[in-house]
């Protein structure tokens, strides 16, 4: 078992991510789809001889920034709703605009709410950021002959074009995410199952497993009726099971020591190339089908419990809005709201302290350096047709670079900010908006870091003993189905999908650890061996089930993998380890009878043991 813990994901840190590129395949279209959406609702508004209303308009066209990846008809109702917030967002915040304080308020409000759903439901990139910016921004566009209403009205006509584009690919290729969804699935098995016995083992199971569990999101929790699906989804779920089956094998295997039978990574690669045309593949029974992520109530529900990641996070965001808010009034800035949304861009995604500084330093490089390309452009003050060309053009490349290196990204961010923001006008002393723009920046990072170092949870080692423990408690309450073969029913499945989100949540919380200051970092470096016997454990259980899945679907008869009494005796074996791991002590030594676990219990007893208490 490896000592030694991962280094956070972030691929690199301090200057020299600055300069680095990334690899991001696949972001030529979605660049060109939202140019597109940013460009049409200006050349609307510019043929209509209202610029200002159409620069409006393209607050909603934010909306083309989200959901891709996701099944069409969840897609459909999730961009719809987003474009609804982006309206109310803009239109909440020009009624608030009128008193300074007020206006605040509603901002560190709206930013909070945006916060708290983006992270329980999952929207991914921009996240919360973009409604935040949408609300203080829609209130300093120069818009004066808008009412709030009429106001909110295009940002959701802006909102409904993106919503029309974005869903365009359906008419082609209405299940094109399903199926990409499962050939990364098998990519990553393959991966996985190459490399069983190597140092790179443990992270390409724990990647596999997340591409399954996406995998099975894509099929499942974003389908609308998740339980009964029949043709193309019905065989995509079929070929995911089989990966997954594939996947538990490989687990089984290393968990003996032995290498994976290479047969077993031709018929994963068969496995993905069916994914492409699944048409000759028997669907699915409903039966049969894991839950995927948690709904969104129980997603709401988790995000919402005292002391969970998410409230802090939201607090961080709300405490930086009004501080920044405040700054900004107190100065007198003309648009502090760029203060607001660049504090609430360092903390929205919940990133540990390592990156936190990284995205901060990247904002302001790149926003200082971005500001030589905004002066020339505001001095063009490009207007009509230049004004759709300039904004779509440099969307576009804003998405090409935003995922490859943030810092250049930013460079175009800046000038497109300072492009709208002058609605293609000629602005007086537009050196000085320039400066402006800088040092609001760099004050709403400065702000948004130190919200951060504020609400850093001195308590790092018992934020992730606790996230240890409920895995630890999740299996335990596992094994009676699995000591009575009743691991397809539902609650045994609701207890499966439990486990696979408790080890997925204690593997966040240490890379939160790792990259948090010195001593999170040390702490979480203390933990990393437990941890990791943690995460073996969870998933040699639930390699377990999918072993005892495979049997009874081929009608092959199968012992129970461990005894009634052997499990009982197990359960309580694990809950006391548990138990000691919430309170701080060395697990005493423990040797239950089944042999199930029993080596992993073993690992996860002596990297305790070694842990200083």
């Amino acid at each position: 078992m490896s000592t030694t813990p991962p280094a956070p994901s972030s691929p690199a840190t301090g200057l020299r991510a600055l300069f680095t590129m990334r690899a991001a395949p696949g972001r030529f279209p979605f660049a060109l789809r939202a140019g597109f959406c940013m460009g049409v609702p200006i050349l609307v508004g510019v043929l209509a001889g209202d610029t200002a209303a159409g620069l409006m308009a393209t607050i909603g066209a934010f909306t083309s920034l989200y959901g891709s990846g996701r099944p069409y008809v969840y897609r459909a109702v999730m961009l719809a709703l987003i474009a609804i917030g982006f309206a109310l967002a803009v239109g909440l915040g020009l009624v608030a605009a009128a008193s300074p304080p007020a206006a605040i308020v509603v901002v560190a409000l709206i930013a909070m709410a945006a916060t708290l759903l983006c992270r329980a439901l999952d929207t991914g990139p921009p996240g919360a950021y973009l409604f935040a910016l949408s609300c203080a921004a829609g209130t300093a566009m120069g818009a004066v002959h808008l009412t709030p209403l009429h106001a909110a009205m295009l940002v959701l006509a802006g909102g409904g074009f993106s919503w029309l584009t974005h869903m365009a690919g359906a008419l082609a290729a209405p299940r094109r995410p399903e199926k990409a969804a499962v050939v990364r699935a098998a990519q990553a098995v393959e991966a996985f199952i190459a490399a069983t016995g190597t140092p790179r083992q443990d992270a390409a199971r724990h990647n596999a497993a997340l591409v399954l569990h996406d995998a099975w999101s894509a099929l499942v929790t974003y389908q609308p009726l998740n339980r009964h699906a029949e043709g193309t989804v019905g065989r995509l779920r079929g070929l995911n099971r089989e990966l997954h089956l594939l996947y538990a094998d490989a687990m089984s295997h290393a968990a003996r020591g032995e290498r994976t039978p290479a047969v077993a990574l031709d018929e994963v690669r068969r496995i993905g190339h069916l994914a492409s045309d699944p048409r000759t593949i028997v669907p699915a029974q409903h039966d049969e089908i894991p839950l995927g992520r948690l709904n969104a109530r129980d997603a709401l529900e988790e995000a919402l419990k005292p002391g969970s990641m998410s409230l802090l996070v939201v607090t961080r965001v709300g405490l930086a809005s009004l501080i920044a808010g405040l700054v900004g009034d107190l100065m007198g800035l003309q648009r502090g709201y760029w203060s607001v949304a660049a504090a609430v861009l360092m903390l929205h995604f919940g990133l540990d302290w390592r990156r936190t500084v990284q995205r901060g330093l990247e904002r302001m490089a790149g926003t200082w350096a971005g500001l030589a390309l905004a002066a020339i452009v505001v001095a063009w003050h490009p207007e009509g047709l230049w004004l759709v060309a300039v904004v779509a053009i440099l969307q576009f490349t804003i998405e090409m670079l935003v995922l490859r290196n943030y810092a250049f990204a930013v460079v175009f961010i800046t000038a497109i900010a300072l492009v709208i923001a002058t609605g293609g006008r000629d602005v007086p002393g537009h050196l000085d908006l320039l400066l402006a723009r800088g040092v609001d920046t760099t004050l709403g990072c400065l702000i948004g870091i130190a919200s951060f170092a504020l609400l850093e949870p001195r308590a790092a080692l018992h934020r992730l003993r606790a996230d240890l423990a409920a895995s630890l408690d999740a299996i335990a309450r596992m094994l009676p189905y699995l000591a009575r073969n009743e691991v397809a029913s539902h609650a045994a499945r609701l207890q499966r999908r439990r486990v696979q989100h408790r080890v997925f949540a204690l593997g966040e919380t240490f890379d939160a650890g790792v990259g948090g200051m010195r001593q999170q970092r040390r702490e979480a470096e203390q933990m990393w061996p437990a941890v990791a016997a943690a995460q073996r454990l969870a998933y040699r259980l639930l390699a377990e089930c999918w072993a005892v899945e495979r049997a009874q679907r081929d009608g092959r008869a199968r012992e129970p993998s461990i005894a009634a009494h052997e499990a009982i005796e197990l359960e309580a074996a694990i809950v006391q380890v548990a138990d000691t791991v919430r309170e701080g002590h060395k697990p005493p030594a423990i040797e239950p009878a089944a042999s199930l676990l029993r080596e992993e219990l073993r690992q996860l007893q002596a990297a305790l043991s070694r842990e200083p208490g």
